[in-house]
Parts: structure tokens; sequence; C-alpha cells
């Protein structure tokens, strides 16, 4: 449980804290693996203890997940007003992009306080504001969003991971494929915690397929091609056969 939960709990007679605090660790457990269960949780906190910032945040990224989008964005942005923390704008945009408010998503993902966040959230915004542009249909302007420093980062990062990603996918949609293999590979080679399949849509523009993972060896590649050459043999071979004992 961060500070600020700790924090917030204190204004609650203890039992009720208690139980709150379960609950709301409850959620941030299952929000991955489980979120319906993580959402039951969160909603139980909010309806005992509403004027908690740390609940309405709990609540609100359980909503998320599960694409309750206006659930989410009201208790987002009371979360935020509570709080005064800028850390929920990616998602408080994101929600209204799941709104069909690509506009909207723009507003907040402009929004000065943005240029105050940390690394992680500032690659968050212009991924969610990326996506607003292709919602929009402006694939260019898209790519634009993404031209940040961070492209040039090597770390391995779950963010810089979904920056790459998101990069690559904007230039395959443009057509540049030789780009987008860069970016691809860029991807897969930071992405240590599997945050996306990168190594998937790097596969489909090598034209191999990925068949196997070997703990020990790494990636096992299958070619599709030879594959599909040799089937291609086995079935003459096999005509041939046929047409001998004939």
């Amino acid at each position: 449980m961060d500070k600020e939960t700790k924090r917030d709990l204190h204004s609650l007679p203890k039992s009720l804290a208690e139980l709150i605090g379960k609950h709301i660790v409850a959620a941030g457990l299952f929000v991955d693996e489980d979120p319906e269960r993580a959402y039951k949780h969160a909603a139980y906190a909010r309806r005992k203890a509403s004027r908690l910032p740390s609940v309405r945040e709990a609540s609100g990224i359980a909503a998320y997940t599960v694409g309750k989008w206006q659930e989410a964005l009201a208790d987002l942005r009371a979360a935020r007003r509570m709080s005064g923390r800028d850390t929920f704008l990616p998602v408080m945009a994101d929600c209204e992009r799941g709104l069909g408010r690509p506009e909207r998503a723009l507003e907040i993902t402009n929004d000065p306080a943005g240029k105050e966040l940390d690394a992680e959230e500032r690659i968050e915004l212009r991924i969610v504001a990326a996506g607003a542009r292709r919602d929009m249909g402006d694939v260019k302007a898209a790519l634009a969003e993404l031209q940040v420093p961070e492209l040039k980062e090597r770390r391995a990062r779950p963010y810089v991971a979904r920056l790459f990603y998101a990069y690559a996918d904007v230039l395959a949609e443009l057509g540049r494929t030789e780009d987008a293999r860069e970016y691809f590979a860029r991807a897969s080679s930071v992405d240590r915690e599997g945050v996306t399949d990168a190594d998937e849509r790097l596969a489909a523009i090598e034209g191999v397929e990925l068949v196997d993972i070997d703990v020990e060896d790494g990636i096992v590649w299958t070619d599709v091609e030879a594959e599909a050459d040799e089937a291609a043999a086995e079935a003459a071979e096999d005509r041939s056969r046929r047409e001998g004992r004939d």
C-alpha cells in the first residue's frame, strides 16, 4: 500500500480503515489477472469511503480496466481534484477515447500539467494522443505525437517498449515497412516484461513464424516460406508415389 493511501486511511475509524485498506489492496492485486474481481473490490471501497482520493483512484482504475469509461473518468477526475495529483491524465484521456471523443482526449493530453509528469506518464500521454489522432484519421499527426527524445532510449523499460511499439505500429500503417521493422525490433529488444507483441509483429514483417521459446537458447523461429516450400515438396513427392503405384 502506497504512502498516499495509508495517509488517506488514517482519516477513517480504525476498523473501517482496515476493511477499506484490504479491498484497495485486493483491487490492486487482481487488476491485471481478474479485472472484474478487482472492480468489485474497488466498488465496495468506493461505497464505503468515496471521499478518499486513493479510493476514487482505485475505483477509477478498476472501472477503466473493465471498460466502464464514464465511471472511470468521473472517479479519476474526483481523485485528481481531491489529491491535486496529475498522474491520472493518461488514463483520463484514454477514457475519452473509449467514449468516442478523441478531441477531448487531445485536450487532456495537451494539459500543461502533463509536462510536469515523470517520463513514464509523459510517454503514456503521447501514446494516447497518437491513438486519438488515429481515431480522427490523421496518421501523420499520430506519428508526430510520438516523435519525442525517448525514441533514442536504449534501456529496457516497459514504457520505452510501448513507445517503440506504438511508433512502429504507426509507421506500418503509413506503409514505411523498413522503419517499422527497425522499431518493432527495438521494442522487442527492450521488452523484458512482455508488454507488447513486438516479436510477433517483427516476425510477420520478416516472413517468419514464432513457433517455440526455449528458456536456455532463446526464441526459436521457423521460416514460413521455407515451411511452405517443404510442404509443397512433400505433397509433390506423395503425388509421385501414388502415380507410380497406379
